[in-house]
């Protein structure tokens, strides 16, 4: 399998087409490389410096990212932009991105899989955002306090970037949104949820969740993000037979 026919399946698989009306990010193939066999793919969660030359060094063909180089305009290849470039071409390394349809696919998603994190039961889609819906609502398994629910999401004692208490202690029904979406938060007070988790927050819903006894979690951007690749990567090793490695490198944010 080459670069192209990656192309071909990541498209299919991913419904790459139905966001391009409403996603500024390039998803796709943003730099591309020889016609030679992919015989290994790296994976993280942004296109950065570090992220190629790890790729790179591990001997990959294609590196996978969930936030790629390109957003909506045109990008002078200058300073960083131009550094990145220069290295994923002299490594022959491509680059893929996929951003808003690796939020909201239904079972590779970052949503779908802090969904099933979370222990939601039979989780609905939420969040609209341009007409389509990101993030999933839904039931969880069991009531749980907060913070358990949270040490779902944030297993490894994390702390998250803010936590907001201002709802019932123990929750029932969760929604979550990837990355972020802290104004979504709106649209879990008007259904009346529990608890709205995401990844950033923003001091202008402060006053909103307060007033409607809501409690929001904002997990952190990077730490709600890693999960689409990570799937993806396991799809990836299942069906194309790829190897596959994923870069982890945490921003803290």
């Amino acid at each position: 399998m080459n670069i192209a026919d990656f192309d071909d399946w990541a498209q299919e698989l991913l419904g790459i087409q139905r966001f391009k009306p409403i996603d500024d990010s390039l998803n796709g193939l943003q730099v591309g490389r020889s016609d030679g066999p992919l015989e290994r793919i790296a994976f993280a969660v942004d296109a950065s410096a570090e992220t190629i030359r790890r790729a790179r060094d591990a001997g990959a063909q294609a590196l996978f990212v969930h936030h790629g180089l390109f957003w909506g305009k045109p990008a002078p290849l200058v300073g960083s932009m131009r550094a990145r470039v220069a290295e994923l071409l002299s490594a022959d390394l491509a680059l893929y991105a996929c951003h808003l349809p690796l939020d909201a696919h239904p079972e590779l998603g970052n949503n779908a899989v802090l969904a099933r994190l979370l222990g939601i039961v039979d989780p609905q889609p939420f969040g609209e955002y341009h007409g389509v819906k990101l993030g999933f609502k839904g039931r969880l398994d069991r009531p749980a306090s907060v913070d358990e629910v949270v040490r779902r999401v944030l297993p490894y004692g994390d702390e998250p970037r803010a936590m907001l208490r201002f709802g019932p202690a123990s929750v029932s029904t969760v929604a979550v949104v990837s990355g972020g979406a802290p104004f979504e938060v709106l649209q879990a007070i008007a259904e009346g949820l529990d608890l709205y988790v995401t990844g950033e927050p923003s001091h202008s819903v402060y006053h909103e969740a307060m007033e409607a006894g809501i409690n929001f979690a904002a997990a952190g951007h990077y730490a709600t993000e890693v999960h689409g690749v990570k799937a993806v990567a396991e799809r990836v090793a299942r069906d194309l037979g790829i190897r596959t490695l994923f870069i982890e490198y945490p921003t803290g944010l």
